[in-house]
């Protein structure tokens, strides 16, 4: 039997509490990702990781893995130093598998730089979350095309983006999300309704609830009022959480919006402000 190959890229990082802070207590990593040494923002103990890909950019068959495990109590939020780019991939997709661990209490926020996704580009990514009912998870994502020769949007084959979250051991949220511009755009089907950018946030956490939800929701409407060409929306899960999914015209319009309702959550919760992500 063929071994597999080894990934590109792969990250483990193990964080738990000591004292006010959380610290990492297991870190790993070879290939084409690295980690920063954390920092912190504020003065809440939360550290800040930063993923680095010296490498610059995904290529065609390259497999990326990150795993990020919090322990009970712990607090982080991940980031990456610059977009994630992906490059013409003519024979195979680039890969990335994404599996956070959430003990109980555990606070995880992961909110990577946007996808870039350039032309002939397709591009997987898996997100596997497992976490206590008792734990927060905040991910966001937001997808935009990259240039291409001609000035023409939409040249990326495909995107895929599919999340799942567990908690003891049974799915509670699954998202399936796949974009292919030529393919619907052939069909009529319309799903960016002439946008050219993505962005979602999902937030699992068991303090959500309807109030919250309106909250967010008058966000979302007071933003729409604000930038020309913003559509955006917010819908509860079947778990204590919500998602919430924009189309704009362009990634920072979309990523601006997101740590908009980030702030928005953290006040709500712990009475912190916007995330400051300094890359350095």
């Amino acid at each position: 039997m063929t071994p597999a190959a080894a990934p590109t890229g792969r990250l483990e990082l193990a964080l738990a509490p000591r004292g006010e802070r959380t610290v990492a207590v297991h870190q790993y990593h070879c290939g084409a990702l690295r980690v920063l040494r954390p920092h912190h923002l504020d003065d809440s103990g939360q550290p800040c990781f930063v993923v680095v890909n010296p490498g610059g950019g995904y290529l065609g068959g390259d497999r990326y893995e990150l795993d990020v495990t919090v322990a009970a109590g712990g607090t982080a939020l991940v980031t990456t130093q610059s977009a994630t780019k992906v490059y013409r991939t003519p024979a195979a997709p680039a890969r990335q598998e994404v599996r956070l661990v959430l003990g109980p209490g555990a606070v995880l926020e992961y909110l990577p730089d946007q996808l870039i996704a350039y032309e002939d580009a397709d591009y997987v990514q898996s997100t596997t979350v497992s976490m206590d009912p008792t734990a927060c998870l905040v991910a966001g994502e937001v997808v935009t095309p990259g240039w291409a020769p001609d000035g023409t949007a939409f040249r990326y084959r495909s995107v895929a983006l599919r999340t799942e979250v567990e908690m003891a051991g049974r799915t509670v949220v699954l998202d399936n999300l796949r974009l292919r511009p030529a393919e619907d755009a052939v069909a009529g089907l319309g799903f960016l309704e002439g946008r050219s950018h993505l962005g979602s946030l999902l937030a699992v956490d068991p303090r959500v609830d309807r109030a919250l939800v309106d909250r967010v929701q008058q966000l979302l409407a007071a933003a729409e009022d604000r930038v020309p060409g913003l559509r955006c929306g917010v819908s509860e899960l079947p778990a204590p959480g919500l998602v919430v999914r924009a189309l704009g015209p362009g990634s920072d319009e979309l990523t601006a919006l997101l740590l908009d309702v980030t702030a928005l959550l953290r006040a709500q919760w712990s009475g912190r402000g916007r995330p400051a992500l300094r890359k350095y």
